[in-house]
């Protein structure tokens, strides 16, 4: 990585921890069969994409999940309560660290997220922070449902890198999923695949980023 002017970030599993494998569990127990096909990290049904560009409302959103799990008596907090189950919280000093990075570098957020998750997460932050969104962390927030696309779309990058006048050679882009970073790539962005037990904050203290 060098000469590292930008920075974007992606949100789930890179600064706000999230499990797969337990919103799977809980759409299970909602009746839903193959929940690996139907919903994972690195493939899930057109509904989730669809949610994510903001395409559905969350009334339509549940209603494919009363559909696909064959009970039409599940209830909205039902369905919202196993759909946030996905989300896990902020591990202590990302938000001081982002705040640092700011200081240095441009950055952004760059979030695949839907209405559900959107209010969820907007009351944790002022719940847990006194935030009122995440907006004073980064020079710029672009979440997916707002803009009508999602990544790996290239165009979603694309907006990101025009209406900043960012030079892709010179943005650094980070995300947990491959196919994320091989759209970002393939514009030239810099990328890097956050792993757990990797950290933010421990990738900027090795790169040397703050």
């Amino acid at each position: 990585m060098q000469n590292i002017k930008n920075i974007i970030f992606d949100y789930g599993n890179v600064i706000f921890s999230i499990d797969f494998a337990r919103v799977q569990q809980s759409l299970k127990e909602l009746g839903i069969s193959n929940v690996d096909e139907f919903y994972g990290h690195l493939q899930q049904d057109p509904i989730f994409d669809a949610f994510d560009r903001g395409q559905i409302s969350a009334g339509q959103f549940r209603d494919r999940i009363r559909e696909k799990s064959g009970n039409p008596e599940l209830t909205d907090n039902e369905i919202d309560g196993a759909w946030n189950s996905i989300l896990i919280g902020i591990a202590d000093g990302n938000h001081d660290l982002l705040l640092k990075l700011k200081g240095k570098y441009r950055t952004f957020l760059l979030s695949n997220i839907n209405e559900i998750h959107f209010s969820y997460i907007m009351k944790y932050l002022k719940d847990e922070y006194s935030f009122d969104n995440n907006d004073h962390l980064f020079e710029k927030v672009y979440y997916s449902h707002f803009t009508g696309m999602r990544k790996p779309e290239p165009a979603i990058f694309e907006k990101v890198l025009k209406e900043n006048n960012l030079n892709p050679a010179e943005t650094l882009f980070v995300d947990d999923s491959p196919q994320h970073l091989a759209a970002a790539k393939a514009l030239g962005i810099q990328t890097f695949l956050m792993t757990a037990p990797d950290t933010i904050q421990a990738f900027a203290q090795r790169e040397g980023l703050i």
